[in-house]
Parts: structure tokens; C-alpha cells; sequence
């Protein structure tokens, strides 16, 4: 589709599925050589790039995994240009339901998965003078759905490690950023929608908490990334940006009030038609 990323080599966590999967795909769209680098080792059969994809197992969890990773990668390709921390898991659960290994598990992969991966290809990015960091980080970095405080926390932990690493690796020529998505149409997600018995309810509701009236793709988080990932983003470091359809800007109102004031935006929008 393009060649913004010809000649530089990307690494994706958790690149196998899901959002993961769309901005490896972009990535390698853009003329990137691509290392995915996840649990489910790989390739997913409807990856469709994978000419330009590398598959290889990693636990983010593990720091030994992550060396012998990142050493892998440097042996085959030579560098590392462009890390992409995306690998993530999710937790519903009240804080009194949660046991320590379930905070622990979530913070291992969430946090110190990032951590890890940034760990052991700075030092490679500081020697080449330039590289791009772009962690997925959450809204709920911002704002929490219930059952949430463990999720909530490690993804504010990811903006916080974002703000430093930015802070750390700029002089030498690194920048780092977060993509906060809002509410994605990914496989996981759509498997808790299913469970609720008016599914078209849950998807009109979730529509109408985004101001732009729906949901996002896969495809719009990785369209983020790789402008990260790109040189048309060279002035910027140490961003959160949200991709979420302004959910997070919308000031919350009353079901009733909220409906009131769409009604009102209809009328308003009807009087304003020109005449035929």
C-alpha cells in the first residue's frame, strides 16, 4: 500500500490476533520487515502480509524469553527500528475477588511485558541513533468500566513508563508514544458482547458512548501506530493519544438527559434542511 517504513524492521507483542494483528499487517503494508513476536507462536492463517512477517514464540513475562527474542531478531534482520508493545490480557473482577496471582499475572504481562521489550531494544535503538516506541496502552488509562482496577492500573503504569522513556531516550534520538483505544471490534470483544441476551442492545449502546455513533476497527488503532511508527510524526514523544471516537471527551449525562438532548440535535437538524 505504501513504502512509509521501507527498510526498517518492526517488532509486535502479542502480534498474532486482534488489534495486534491489524498493526503487524499495516506495519508490513508500508514495506516493514516484521517480527511477531507472541505466545501463540504463528502465523494465524488469515494473516494476509506474510511474506513480510516473522513469527516467533515470546513470553513478555519472562526476561529470558525476551533476550533470546530480541537476540533472534538482531541475528536475522540486524536492527530493530520500530517496537510495538501491544501484548495484553484483560481482568473482570471486584477488587476483593481478585487473589494476588491474578494482580500479579495481569501487571506481568501488561507492565513488565513493556518494560522488558523496552529494556532490551534501547540499548540497540541508542546505538543506531533513532528508533520509535509505540505501547498500547487503554482509555482506561483515563477512565475505568467496573471490575476494572487491576486493567486500569497496569494500563496508567504503560502512560507512565511512555512519559519516561520518553523523557530517557530522546537525546538519543528515541521516541515513544501510547495509542489509547476506545472501545475495538476484536474477537475478544466480541465474544463479551455475545454473552449479554440483547446483543443489538449492547452494540447500539457502545455506538452511542462514542460521539462519532460507533465503535472503532482494528484497522484505525493500527492506522495510529504506524503513523507513530512513520517519520511524519518525527516531532512527537511522550503522547497519549486517544482513538477512540472522542468517548473520552464526552462529559457523562443521565440516560434520560442524554436522550433528551439527541432528540433535540435531530429536531434542530431537520428545521436546518432547506426547503425543496
Amino acid at each position: 500500500m505504501g513504502n512509509r517504513l521501507s527498510g526498517k524492521v518492526a517488532v509486535v507483542t502479542g502480534g498474532n490476533r486482534g488489534i495486534g494483528r491489524a498493526i503487524a499487517e499495516r506495519l508490513a503494508d508500508e514495506e516493514a520487515m516484521v517480527a511477531v513476536g507472541d505466545l501463540l507462536g504463528g502465523p494465524s492463517p488469515s494473516l494476509s502480509s506474510v511474506e513480510r512477517l516473522t513469527f516467533k514464540s515470546l513470553d513478555v513475562t519472562k526476561e529470558a524469553s525476551v533476550r533470546e527474542f530480541i537476540d533472534e531478531v538482531l541475528q536475522q534482520f540486524g536492527s530493530i527500528d520500530v517496537l510495538v508493545n501491544n501484548a495484553g490480557i484483560i481482568l473482570h473482577k471486584s477488587i476483593d475477588e481478585q487473589t494476588v496471582e491474578d494482580w500479579d499475572r495481569l501487571m506481568a504481562v501488561n507492565l513488565r511485558g513493556p518494560f522488558l521489550m523496552a529494556k532490551y531494544v534501547a540499548p540497540e535503538m541508542r546505538r543506531a541513533g533513532s528508533g520509535t516506541i509505540v505501547n498500547i496502552g487503554s482509555v482506561e488509562g483515563f477512565m475505568v468500566n467496573p471490575w476494572h482496577t487491576a486493567y486500569a492500573a497496569a494500563k496508567a503504569g504503560v502512560h507512565g513508563l511512555t512519559l519516561g522513556l520518553a523523557v530517557d531516550l530522546g537525546p538519543d534520538g528515541v521516541r515513544c508514544n501510547t495509542v489509547c483505544p476506545g472501545w475495538i471490534e476484536t474477537d475478544l470483544n466480541r465474544a463479551y458482547v455475545e454473552l449479554h441476551p440483547d446483543r443489538s442492545l449492547v452494540e447500539r449502546e457502545l455506538a452511542q458512548v462514542h460521539p462519532v455513533g460507533r465503535i472503532g476497527s482494528p484497522n484505525e488503532i493500527a492506522n495510529a501506530v504506524l503513523w507513530l511508527a512513520s517519520d511524519e510524526s518525527s516531532f512527537v514523544s511522550g503522547e497519549m493519544i486517544a482513538v477512540d471516537g472522542a468517548r473520552t471527551k464526552k462529559i457523562s449525562l443521565p440516560s434520560i438527559l442524554d436522550e433528551e438532548y439527541r432528540a433535540s440535535l435531530q429536531r434542530l437538524s431537520t428545521r436546518s434542511k432547506p426547503a425543496l
